[in-house]
């Protein structure tokens, strides 16, 4: 929590964690809106496995990245929790430089979900589990959701108490904060290298899928050919 009479705003967020807050919305909302249409079951599979991939990113990057990007300035316990929301009801929240507690919460609770979605997805595709995969994957859909939306509303109402456009910083990167909280780099290699592996997978995905039926022309056209002679 910083009680910094400093108003100057630092780059506090770095570029593969912004990244990442975007890529995470366009997978979900993707594999959401296509998960009912068997014409879109690529779409699916591959904005799925891209979210779960995004999240063992994050996991990592959440032990060796950034300040604030890691787990230990940002996970606290339950009550810490508890008062952060006590504060809000009163409306005077605390000012945090990283996640605040409440967002740090729906973080780790989005995280956890993404790896059940991945998992369960995979399940379901290689026909392992039966009907119940399919409830614990829609289950989690669901909750996912919910909370994604429950972190926005949150975002929008402590900025809006703060005073702090918290939407913002998660685009360029700035947040109200003392000097020795901000960091010294963005990190754009690291968010060049996450993009080209999700575009690269991408690219695989659709070309693997694109081959067979590739093949399957060729050898229908072989021997209409031999009829012909």
């Amino acid at each position: 929590m910083s009680t910094s009479t400093d108003r100057q705003r630092r780059l506090v967020w770095d570029l593969p964690v912004r990244l990442f807050h975007g890529l995470i919305v366009v997978c979900f909302a993707g594999a959401w809106l296509s998960s009912e249409s068997e014409r879109q079951a690529l779409l699916h599979e591959t904005l799925g496995y891209t979210l779960a991939g995004l999240i063992v990113w994050r996991l990592v990057w959440g032990l060796v990245g950034t300040r604030h990007a890691r787990f230990g300035d940002f996970v606290t316990g339950p009550g810490a929790v508890l008062r952060y929301l006590k504060n809000v009801a009163r409306r005077t929240p605390e000012h945090h430089v990283g996640h605040n507690p409440a967002s740090a919460l729906a973080i780790v609770v989005l995280l956890v979900l993404g790896l059940v979605l991945g998992a369960s997805g995979w399940a379901l595709q290689q026909d392992v589990g039966g009907e119940w995969v399919e409830g614990v994957h829609e289950l989690a859909a669901n909750v996912f959701l919910l909370t994604a939306v429950a972190h926005v509303v949150g975002v929008l109402l402590a900025s809006r108490m703060t005073g702090e456009n918290l939407p913002r910083s998660m685009v360029d990167g700035l947040k109200i904060a003392p000097p020795e909280q901000a960091i010294r780099s963005s990190w754009r290699s690291v968010a060049a290298l996450l993009l080209a592996a999700v575009l690269g997978f991408w690219v695989l995905q659709w070309r693997d899928a694109a081959a067979p039926a590739d093949d399957g022309a060729v050898a229908s056209a072989a021997p209409a050919a031999g009829d012909e002679d």
